[in-house]
C-alpha cells in the first residue's frame, strides 16, 4: 500500500508537466503564426519596394543619358561659337556686353525661325481665301 500513494503524486506531477509543455507549445505556435503573418507582410513590402526601385533605376538611367548628351551639346555649341564670325569676343559672363560695344557684338543665334515671314504668308493666304 505504500507503493500506491507514491505513484499518485508522480502522475499528477507528470500531468502538470505535460500541461505546461502543451501550453508552451501553444504559445510557440501562436508566435510562429504571428511570425508567418509578419513575414508575408514583409515580403509584400519588399516586392513593392523592388518595383519602386526598378522605376527609380529606369528614371535615373534616363536622366544619366540626358546629362551625358549635354556634354556633347555644349561641346558643339562651343565649337560653333568659335567658328562663327564674331564668336563672342565682345561678350563677358552671363551675356554682359563690354564697355563701348553694342548688341551687334553678341554671337549670332544658332537657329533662326522666320516668324515675320510666317505671319506674312498667313496674311497672304487669308486675303486669297477672302477675296
Amino acid at each position: 500500500m505504500s507503493h500506491r500513494p507514491s505513484s499518485i503524486p508522480s502522475t499528477s506531477s507528470s500531468t502538470t508537466i505535460l500541461q505546461t509543455r502543451i501550453n508552451q507549445k501553444r504559445t510557440e505556435l501562436e508566435n510562429l503564426q504571428a511570425l508567418r503573418a509578419l513575414s508575408a507582410q514583409l515580403a509584400t513590402q519588399m516586392s513593392t519596394l523592388e518595383q519602386k526601385l526598378a522605376t527609380l533605376r529606369d528614371g535615373t538611367e534616363a536622366v544619366a543619358e540626358v546629362l551625358q548628351n549635354w556634354n556633347g551639346v555644349l561641346g558643339v555649341l562651343g565649337m560653333v561659337g568659335r567658328t562663327l564670325p564674331g564668336g563672342g569676343e565682345g561678350v563677358q559672363a552671363e551675356g554682359q556686353v563690354r564697355d563701348g560695344e553694342g548688341e551687334g557684338s553678341l554671337p549670332p543665334t544658332l537657329v533662326r525661325v522666320p516668324v515675320q515671314q510666317r505671319g506674312q504668308e498667313k496674311r497672304v493666304e487669308g486675303r486669297g481665301e477672302g477675296g
